[in-house]
């Protein structure tokens, strides 16, 4: 498993663990997957206050604590800002820090390694995140900060304001849904990869040295459905299917090592629960494709260059 250095004392697996579905699994199945992410090379694991109401939460640290890790060798990183009960975003900073306290509570932990903000809210007061963030910080409960599903100017803003850095951006990207990539490959040109919708968000986080997370790593759309073996995407499965036969590995491994391929994606977070197909996908960490077998996944999943 290869590692990254996002930060001095933050050194992380590029392929993550994503607890999102932790709720639905018992006891056993939960140290199971825990056990195969560290045996695996994992050392990081991605959660949120809302995933199963908290639940994936008390699950992961019973798994986590059953199978003996100490706490300094993992990274635990949670978000915060989704008002599931009202169905709003909410960024105000009794509910950041509620949401911390929460989930330190149900990881039973003194401190989380990193919080990302959870999606953007319109209509926050950036002096009041501001606020919540050096508290947590001085308090000794969160070591880093950043968000998730930002485009550059919402970024900017936070900074204008924050003084911790915003080391982390966590996006959707995977080969069929490209258009971050798209948007800059097709520029001066009249056809749909050329609209501009994240801002350019892959050159400025390059830039800021901010890290970008990629979720859901399998799915098309917004968790419509997955591309693996669609009928839609048969060209994109056909490649994937024959670089897998080439190194090795499955189609899943591949993808993982498309995304890392990308210079402003230092991790893939993956969300299995199949002991089995994480270590699958956990080969993709180390694999290097070349620059035409990356280009090749793009295009035959039906993205657009000029």
């Amino acid at each position: 498993m290869r590692k990254v250095l996002l930060r001095e004392s933050l050194h992380v697996s590029n392929v993550a663990l994503g607890c999102w579905r932790m709720d639905r699994l018992d006891d056993s199945q939960a140290a199971r997957v825990v056990s195969c992410a560290l045996e695996n090379g994992i050392n990081f694991f991605d959660h949120a206050d809302i995933y199963g109401n908290g639940i994936s939460e008390e699950n992961f640290a019973k798994a986590w604590k059953s199978v003996g890790v100490s706490r300094e060798k993992i990274v635990l990183q949670s978000k915060a800002g989704i008002d599931t009960d009202n169905g709003i975003y909410d960024f105000s900073a009794e509910r950041i820090e509620r949401a911390v306290e929460g989930s330190l509570r149900r990881l039973q932990t003194e401190y989380l390694d990193v919080l990302l903000l959870h999606r953007p809210d319109t209509l926050f007061e950036p002096e009041e995140v501001a606020e919540a963030f050096t508290r947590l910080y001085e308090k000794g409960k969160v070591r880093f900060f950043g968000v998730s599903n930002q485009n550059p100017m919402q970024i900017e803003l936070l900074r204008d304001y924050v003084q911790q850095e915003l080391i982390i951006n966590q996006m959707q990207f995977n080969p069929a849904h490209a258009q971050m990539v798209s948007e800059g490959l097709c520029v001066n040109n009249m056809i749909d990869g050329a609209i501009v919708r994240d801002g350019g968000v892959l050159e400025y986080c390059r830039r800021k040295h901010i890290a970008m997370q990629a979720w859901s790593p399998f799915q098309f759309g917004c968790i419509e459905g997955v591309y693996l073996d669609h009928p839609n995407y048969l060209p994109l499965n056909q490649t994937l299917r024959d670089l897998a036969e080439e190194y090795h590995v499955t189609p899943g491994a591949i993808v993982v090592a498309w995304i890392l391929r990308h210079p402003a994606f230092a991790q893939c977070v993956v969300g299995s629960m199949n002991p089995e197909r994480i270590a699958q996908l956990c080969k993709g960490s180390e694999l290097i494709l070349t620059k035409k077998q990356w280009y090749d996944i793009y295009k035959a999943a039906g993205n657009e260059m000029p």
